[in-house]
């Protein structure tokens, strides 16, 4: 990874999922091996970068919503 733009590994670092307990890191999973396909198949710029963020943001809400269900287990 050491040849992509900075931001680009910098996105890739926050769909690491090892930190999180099991169950979430089932719901996160998909969106970073979708993340890294994205990098895989495109080219750095501006619209990848904004393209990670928004996954970003929408792995987050997946996360938080697996959290909220299991409180109401």
């Amino acid at each position: 990874m050491a040849e992509r733009h900075p931001g680009t590994t910098h996105l890739l670092h926050h769909f690491d999922t090892a930190h999180l307990p099991e169950h979430l890191q089932a719901v996160s999973a998909p969106c970073g091996d979708l993340a890294r396909q994205m990098v895989d198949a495109l080219p750095d710029g501006p619209e990848l970068t904004a393209g990670l963020r928004k996954l970003l943001e929408a792995k987050d809400c997946f996360v938080r919503a697996a959290v909220d269900a299991a409180r109401e287990e």
